[in-house]
């Protein structure tokens, strides 16, 4: 494991509050993805201890900025709807595509080919930096969450790390992430790798799953069934996750009839995720 130094990690620290929620926008310096990485971690004013304390980390912690995130937070803890909770928005870097995907596997054109420097990030200097900074050594659960390429991405590594998370929040995921091309022999049933893991994968009891799709997503629709390819391929994995034993009580399937492929949509979604994942009532 890489032995890290804090003191070398580049950090800067600024400020914004809302009535409940404060946000704190930070820089890491990765020696793993050799950038700086700008994370935002939006918690509530009233700091709970760690023990009640539920940790989500959110991949394209940008499009958070863009809700605007700490609005929807704020009305949630405002009115009392959710247990107490601390995101961590993620910013991508200019290669996405590299960082994001699966760490099984890149797909057919080598893209995801730092998923694993990614999950290197995550745990070996992303979770230590949180937990060092805010003097948390543990929390009462961790989750992960992601919008497209960041939602297979997030998927991945909870899928891959189940002994750290307990829930996963895929977005208008990209699980048609495959390792052949359309026109290379390509099989709905042994190309989609994410599809792939599941199969080849384990039950983890503990795991629940939320999974948004809008029915504007896109228009391809490969095997030309009427139903666009993002919600085939999740109603797939869904399919698999069942086969493997997971039932209604650990996966959410949430679709929005008006729902398109953009943040304005991600934004309508996120208040059932988290009354889903962590609601009081």
């Amino acid at each position: 494991m890489l032995c890290l130094t804090f003191e070398a990690m580049a950090e800067e620290r600024t400020t914004t509050i809302t009535s409940t929620i404060v946000m704190e926008h930070h820089s890491i310096r990765s020696q793993y993805l050799e950038r700086e990485i700008i994370v935002d971690v939006y918690r509530p004013v009233q700091f709970f201890s760690p023990e009640i304390m539920n940790l989500l980390l959110i991949n394209d912690g940008q499009d958070l900025v863009k809700m605007p995130f700490d609005e929807i937070l704020d009305k949630l803890v405002s009115e009392n709807e959710i247990e107490p909770i601390m995101c961590i928005g993620i910013h991508c870097g200019v290669e996405r595509k590299r960082e994001y995907g699966t760490a099984y596997s890149s797909d057919f054109k080598g893209r995801g080919d730092r998923a694993g420097l990614y999950s290197k990030f995550i745990f070996d200097e992303l979770l230590p930096f949180i937990r060092k900074t805010y003097n948390a050594p543990s929390f009462k659960e961790k989750s992960f969450a992601g919008f497209s390429l960041g939602g297979l991405s997030a998927l991945d590594i909870v899928y891959n790390h189940a002994d750290e998370f307990s829930k996963v929040g895929v977005f208008s995921g990209s699980l048609w992430w495959r390792r052949k091309g359309y026109n290379d022999e390509y099989n709905d049933e042994t190309d989609r790798l994410m599809h792939l893991q599941v199969l080849n994968g384990h039950f983890y009891p503990w795991l629940k799953f939320f999974f948004e799709c809008g029915a504007l997503d896109e228009t391809e629709d490969r095997n030309k069934n009427g139903v666009i390819d993002s919600i085939d391929d999740t109603l797939d994995l869904i399919v698999e996750l069942k086969a493997k034993g997971y039932t209604d009580q650990h996966i959410k399937y949430f679709e929005l009839e008006d729902g398109k492929h953009d943040v304005e949509t991600w934004a309508k979604a996120f208040p059932d995720f988290l009354k889903w994942g962590w609601s009081k009532r």
